[in-house]
């Protein structure tokens, strides 16, 4: 009996040292652009596993990407919060927020580079398995992955939340290499009916394997518990708000999604 304790909490201690790993790493855009990326990892799964970028809402690299580059490494991936704004800068002042996104938007070319900076930076980790990346993305994030995708970045798949969809530069056919999958507030009124629609169409002409979840009830930015503050904090804000249940069905979702890629 004895004998059988003392395993039992040799067990028990070889769990309680297991835990998430962080670290901030520093890296540059091609532009030259310092970035700061977040860095997540379960140091209890041995050698490399499927890797994971994670881009931030327009608000920029805050506590928010944060924690999901941390949920991520809890599911066993390796999971790195990228910074497309430069030296991790972020707001929660929507003026600031739609600055720092026009900013990183001006020039597509210089947000493909520094997705791409990003990327490459999660692939030198040697926790990642270089051959199974996926981005997932978050309002001003999701945008970023679907474009990813739409340029034929070498993706297992991306996953959207609450993204905005429309683009200047449309999917050609066979472009999209990825599998997409799209996680959209029913209510969201940043996202047009029309541009659901076009999104569609513009995926079914390119011949893109996408899934696309209308979730009740929730509007832009249902996945972010911050979202109700941020929505009517003392700047004013956008019409966005948490939605638990969207939270949570959609993050399901994505897991038999990266299951399924990864698989």
């Amino acid at each position: 009996m004895r004998a059988f304790l003392a395993l039992v909490l040799i067990a028990l201690s070889g769990l309680s040292q297991a835990a998430i790993q962080t670290r901030e790493i520093p890296y540059q855009s091609a532009d030259g652009t310092r970035l700061i990326g977040y860095y997540a990892y379960d140091d209890s799964i041995k050698g490399p596993r499927p890797g994971v970028v994670v881009v931030h809402e327009w608000w920029g690299l805050n506590d928010y990407a944060k924690r999901r580059a941390r949920d991520l490494a809890g599911l066993g991936y390796s999971a790195l919060a990228i910074d497309m704004y430069g030296d991790g800068k972020n707001t929660e002042h929507p003026k600031d927020a739609m600055a720092f996104m026009q900013a990183a938007l001006k020039d597509s070319s210089v947000a493909s580079a520094r997705f791409q900076a990003g990327l490459d930076l999660l692939k030198q980790q040697p926790q990642t398995d270089p051959r199974k990346l996926a981005a997932i993305g978050y309002c001003f994030g999701g945008a970023v992955v679907l474009n990813a995708a739409r340029q034929g970045v070498p993706l297992a798949g991306v996953v959207s939340f609450h993204g905005a969809l429309a683009t200047q530069t449309p999917a050609t056919p066979g472009a999209v290499k990825a599998k997409i999958l799209v996680e959209h507030g029913a209510l969201d009124s940043m996202v047009t009916a029309d541009n659901v629609a076009a999104f569609k169409t513009e995926m079914d002409k390119a011949g893109a394997d996408y899934r696309f979840v209308s979730l009740e009830g929730a509007k832009h930015g249902f996945s972010n518990p911050d979202a109700d503050r941020l929505g009517h904090g003392e700047h004013g804000g956008p019409d966005i708000g948490y939605n638990k249940a969207a939270d949570v069905k959609s993050w399901a979702d994505m897991q038999a999604f990266l299951k399924k890629i990864f698989s």
